[in-house]
């Protein structure tokens, strides 16, 4: 790989990893310096090796970078607590002889210990999945904010308050004690599965980074799982759902980043290999006594990997999504359900319920309805698909439904039959 695009892929992979070590061995009251150091390092990267060339081990030498200026910067605050400012010495001094590990066991460590820094309970809900994004796996304020769609400057002051937050409340980087790990964990899974679903659900036309989020979220919850402490029947069974969803990620976008109904999507597209993972760990999961909705998702995304169409397929379906809304009750859950009501028990009895919903303002409330319309009432099935296409997060969204819509108005409905919400 040429300097050129190696260094943004280094920055993707090597920046949190030197972040998460230089806060365990500094504390979170230093995260600034520490996100000022790592950016140094590869600002110095791209000056020097545009001149030079690539170093014979572009990783170790980022490291080594990272560590001298580390060093450095160890020594000015030492030298500042001092002679300048002595009375602080108690209260803001850097210990002088840290230790900065790069070491790849202690990388994993630090990015583990980190991500329940991260999701301390002080640390609002909404800033943790966006920390998670900017500190462990080297997002910036532009990309996080494409994954949220929202504007940078609102991501800027949510990452900005919750980094306060990280220093005020003096959090240290280390595992919970045993007996308030597993508290700890629920958020940290919590957290690693709305990351995932903003990937795998996200309304973002940007299929990169949405393909991105999924590979992180993987990649942060396969730590918990190698972890002894973390590797709960819960842990393993999100992985599992990660496993399952994610084996069918190149099936269901086209190369313009529009989705692929469920029942039109290419089988030779799915990749096996993930499944088989999958259901590696589902086996893992399954060996505690609690059953979680990580559990229950992961086994309705393991039956949406198995292609045939068969009336056992919809109903073990429709039976763990009852058992997941009473575990925890969705309005996307509701309508997942009575997609596999109508599969499972016919189109009446599903329209009968999903008209109890009243979701009225959302978007797949009315997609579902217009679906399950199109062969019974024509002109309810277009007022339904019309109203989800006016409600459309985005543009790609609103041609899929009116595509739809065309089909039925020009009566054929059946190219619109097996639309699954959120396929």
């Amino acid at each position: 790989m040429q300097e050129q695009g190696l260094i943004p892929h280094l920055f993707r992979t090597e920046y949190s990893k030197i972040i998460a070590v230089l806060c365990k061995a500094f504390g979170m009251e230093y995260i600034a310096l520490a996100e000022d150091i790592a950016s140094d390092t590869f600002l110095q990267a791209a000056e020097t090796w545009g001149m030079k060339g690539l170093p014979a081990n572009p990783v170790a030498w980022l490291y080594a970078v990272a560590k001298n200026k580390a060093i450095d910067a160890i020594k000015r605050n030492a030298l500042f607590t001092k002679k300048i400012a002595p009375e602080l010495i108690q209260s803001t001094e850097i210990n002088c002889e840290p230790e900065i590990d790069l070491s790849g066991q202690n990388i994993i460590d630090s990015q583990l210990q980190m991500m329940f820094a991260i999701c301390h309970p002080s640390i609002p809900a909404e800033a943790q999945v966006g920390l998670c994004l900017n500190l462990l796996c080297g997002f910036g304020a532009d990309e996080v904010a494409d994954a949220f769609l929202t504007n940078r400057e609102t991501i800027y002051k949510r990452l900005a308050r919750a980094k306060e937050k990280l220093k005020s409340e003096h959090i240290i980087l280390c595992l919970p004690a045993a007996s308030e790990i597993n508290n700890r964990l629920a958020r940290v899974l919590t957290a690693l599965y709305l990351l995932f679903s903003e990937g795998y659900y996200s309304s973002s036309q940007n299929a990169t980074v949405r393909k991105e989020l999924c590979v992180e979220a993987m990649r942060l919850t396969h730590m918990l799982v190698d972890n002894e402490q973390t590797s709960t029947p819960q842990s393993n069974a999100l992985l599992a759902l990660m496993c399952f969803h994610s084996s069918r990620f190149e099936a269901r976008i086209n190369e313009e980043g529009d989705q692929i109904l469920y029942h039109e999507q290419d089988e030779r597209l799915w990749n096996t290999e993930l499944i088989s993972h999958g259901e590696f760990y589902m086996c893992q999961a399954s060996k505690g006594n609690e059953v979680s909705k990580f559990h229950l998702e992961a086994a309705i995304a393991f039956w949406h990997t198995q292609k045939t169409d068969t009336p056992e397929k919809w109903d073990n379906i429709l039976q763990l999504y009852n058992r997941l809304l009473i575990t925890e009750y969705s309005p996307a859950a509701a309508l997942n359900r009575t997609y596999a009501l109508a599969k499972a028990n016919g189109i009446q009895e599903a329209i009968k319920e999903a008209e109890l919903l009243k979701l009225d303002g959302n978007h797949l409330y009315h997609a579902l309805l217009g679906d399950l319309y199109s062969n019974i009432d024509y002109a309810k099935a277009i007022t339904h698909l019309t109203k989800a296409a006016g409600l459309a997060k985005n543009a790609a969204e609103k041609n899929l439904i009116l595509k739809k819509a065309a089909a039925i108005n020009t009566g054929n409905p059946s190219k619109a039959q097996e639309y699954l919400i959120k396929s």
